[in-house]
């Protein structure tokens, strides 16, 4: 991405260094948000800095409003060329000298970011850490005057480690080639070793960490029992037409197939996975981040940093690697803060799956415990009858209160039943088989099912055959499910998916360990309503009308929508409907920059409206 024009770097667009005053005239904000400025005061002063705080909470404005009021040029590590994409072009908006180098760029644009940065031209630039930590861009930078380096996902150095961003462990060099240069490492998705490792690698031990909530009110959580994952998707997404949403699924196959179910069943949806032409998932995306309305149907490969701000929903079909993972990926909804809904189905076969691909890593032993015991805390999420909100946030160390009221155990609570004899019974199935029969040959057996395979391995006649008719097949399988939650049963990949006993089935069949289950909810006929994210009556439709204008301005410039302006901007124009454009100034997100090149369009559309 080229940087702005020369026009724009002649002179320094932001003579007043005081963060208050660039909070309004850049972005349109009267005050700060949390401790936004408690971490701004802390950099601009010169010092470190750890920012630990929820996906649509603010982070990228503290680095982004401490290098506008430093001298030099901000420095923004950044892992994905998309994420630098949206950020410089919702910069330049505003009227910030911004550009990104990466590996999309032809020669010629490499070059012009080069000459802008040795001359003094750009108040931030966004690179990769691969290009970052080359000898000879550490080199450039060594001869220019730099006001800040900003980490952003920080986890990638230690949860995802070396097999992802090998080069964010070489990133505490920053702190020998350039001492006395401010660092801020920030970060969304880290439970408390995560954030103990990431200091320690970049070297911010000593670096004060400014931490808020890491709960995302404004998003309701939904998990339920995988029966056909498809159709339950349809259910959820029933009434919500028109939103935004990305769907996860874990290979390249499902995402394909599920895309083109719901292109079949009247939802607009395109494909986004690494088996894709390149051409073709740059595409995909860039309509996602452009057309309002659109489904993205992706593995974990799409995401990580989407600044897109009105995702509604995002849905798991496919259980998720942790909680870590389900966190990040859950919170690219509602990055507005306007209502948004994260819903999962999962079943058996995907604990199987996800403890078969940790068991198959060549990793290291320690390694392989750390991922189940993730793994685990996620299904213990799953099954959970308590507050899925205080269970999600205990894992990050964050105590809650329970209660919410706005996740699927509190609005629809689950009815639990003691499972001691059931446990029992599944337990004694899978030791009298053999442990090596699968879930649906267990049932039979415990329902007394007389089928081929059950006699002709003779357990028609053994004591547990028919002892368990008082539950049905539905139920049963939940039971196994739960079980194996809780490592009670275990999956024998090299017996095809056999179960056999787990640590602690002892002690539940000699009758030292009481158990007790959830049931799963009854199938609903779609997804309850949350509260709608734009307004309505004579407001709503001056929305409608303001999103309109706003869809005809980026189509004309080739920008996602939200870089003009936000949904939250738009709703408190139809709100506040100003006349003038002192009034219209007076929005929250409307700067000085975008006040001066829309406001005149978006007074007409609001006069035009009546």
């Amino acid at each position: 991405m080229p940087p702005a024009s020369a026009a724009a770097c002649a002179t320094d667009p932001h003579p007043a260094r005081d963060p208050d005053d660039l909070l309004y005239r850049v972005f349109g904000h009267r005050a700060f948000r949390g401790r936004q400025e408690e971490v701004v005061r802390q950099v601009v002063a010169g010092g470190d800095a750890v920012v630990l705080f929820p996906t649509g909470a603010g982070k990228s404005l503290c680095y982004q409003l401490a290098a506008l009021c430093r001298e030099g040029v901000g420095i923004v590590v950044s892992p994905l060329i998309a994420l630098m994409r949206d950020q410089v072009e919702a910069l330049r908006q505003a009227g910030v000298r911004a550009a990104a180098m990466h590996s999309g760029l032809d020669a010629a644009d490499l070059a012009a970011i080069r000459a802008a940065l040795q001359a003094g031209e750009l108040d931030l630039l966004y690179v990769t850490p691969e290009r970052l930590v080359s000898g000879g861009f550490m080199d450039m930078l060594g001869r220019c005057r730099i006001a800040l380096f900003a980490i952003d996902e920080a986890h990638c150095v230690s949860q995802w480690g070396h097999d992802f961003r090998p080069e964010y462990g070489q990133l505490a060099v920053l702190a020998e080639r350039f001492p006395g240069v401010p660092r801020i490492a920030l970060t969304a998705t880290a439970d408390p070793q995560t954030q103990e490792d990431l200091r320690w690698r970049l070297r911010l031990e000593d670096a004060p960490v400014f931490a808020t909530s890491f709960d995302r009110p404004n998003i309701r959580y939904t998990i339920v029992a995988k029966t056909d994952a498809s159709r339950q998707l349809a259910s959820f997404l029933k009434g919500r037409p028109g939103e935004s949403g990305i769907v996860y699924r874990l290979s390249r196959n499902k995402v394909d197939e599920t895309a083109a179910w719901l292109n079949a069943h009247g939802v607009r949806a395109l494909p986004y996975h690494a088996g894709l032409d390149r051409a073709v998932r740059e595409a995909n995306q860039d309509a996602f981040l452009r057309e309002e309305g659109l489904v993205l149907v992706a593995t974990i490969a799409f995401g990580m940093g989407i600044d897109k701000p009105d995702v509604r929903f995002v849905a798991h079909l496919d259980l998720p690697s942790s909680v870590e993972a389900y966190y990040q990926e859950t919170g690219r909804a509602g990055r507005d803060g306007l209502p948004a809904e994260a819903f999962m189905t999962y079943g058996m076969a995907d604990i199987a799956q996800r403890r078969r691909m940790i068991d198959e890593r060549d990793v290291a032993a320690e390694i392989k415990r750390v991922e189940h015991a993730k793994l685990d805390a996620l299904l213990g999420i799953c099954e959970t009858a308590a507050c899925r909100r205080q269970a999600l946030l205990a894992h990050f160390g964050e105590a809650h209160p329970g209660g919410c009221g706005h996740c699927d155990t509190c609005l629809s609570p689950v009815d639990t039943w003691d499972g001691t004899v059931a446990g029992q019974k599944a337990l004694s199935a899978v030791y009298r088989t053999g442990q090596r029969y699968g879930v649906a040959h267990l049932i039979d057996v415990l329902c007394g099912e007389a089928t081929e395979k059950v006699v002709k391995a003779g357990h028609d006649r053994l004591p547990t055959f028919g002892v368990g008719k008082d539950i049905d097949a539905k139920t049963w399988r939940s039971v196994f499910r739960q079980l194996t939650v809780l490592r009670l049963v275990e999956v024998d990949y090299e017996e095809y998916g056999g179960l056999r006993l787990g640590e602690g089935a002892r002690d539940v069949l000699r009758g030292e360990r009481p158990l007790r289950f959830g049931r799963d909810r009854k199938p609903v006929a779609e997804g309850p309503r949350r509260p709608r994210a734009a307004p309505e009556g004579e407001a709503g439709a001056l929305f409608e009308a303001l999103r309109a204008e706003r869809t005809r301005i980026a189509r004309e410039q080739g920008v996602p929508p939200y870089v003009v302006f936000h949904d939250t901007t738009l709703i408190e124009m139809a709100r506040l409907r100003p006349a003038t454009l002192d009034e219209l100034a007076a929005v929250p997100g409307v700067g000085q920059a975008k006040l001066a090149r829309y406001g005149r369009s978006f007074l007409a559309a609001i006069a035009a409206a009546g």
